[in-house]
């Protein structure tokens, strides 16, 4: 991530807060993938991608070895995965419960 002065630090939070504003506008997953496509390079959507992949099958408690078997994303990018869901802000957990509670309604 990039060292900013305090002040950018500042700026960047305010920048977050609005990047977060226009996701939370996005009413469908067409859109979103849309804007996230205009707004990430292919490399930096296919990292997202590959986290989103492991959040489920670490949550179900798979072994790393075996979530690297079935989706080929790095047993350190699992790991780090793992630390976020564990320590992290909780946004992981929130989308993954989100995800699956739209599911089951639709069922």
């Amino acid at each position: 991530m990039k060292q900013r002065p305090d002040n950018d630090a500042k700026n960047a939070a305010v920048s977050l807060q609005a990047l977060s504003r226009a996701l939370a506008q996005l009413s469908r997953p067409d859109e979103v993938r849309d804007f996230l496509a205009d707004l990430c390079t292919p490399a930096e959507l296919e990292a997202m991608v590959d986290r989103w992949r492991v959040v489920p099958l670490l949550q179900k408690g798979v072994p790393y070895r075996e979530i690297h078997e079935l989706t080929q994303v790095s047993v350190t990018t699992i790991g780090r995965v793992a630390r976020t869901l564990e320590y992290g802000t909780g946004g992981y957990a929130n989308a993954l419960r989100r995800q699956q509670t739209r599911a089951s309604a639709s069922h």
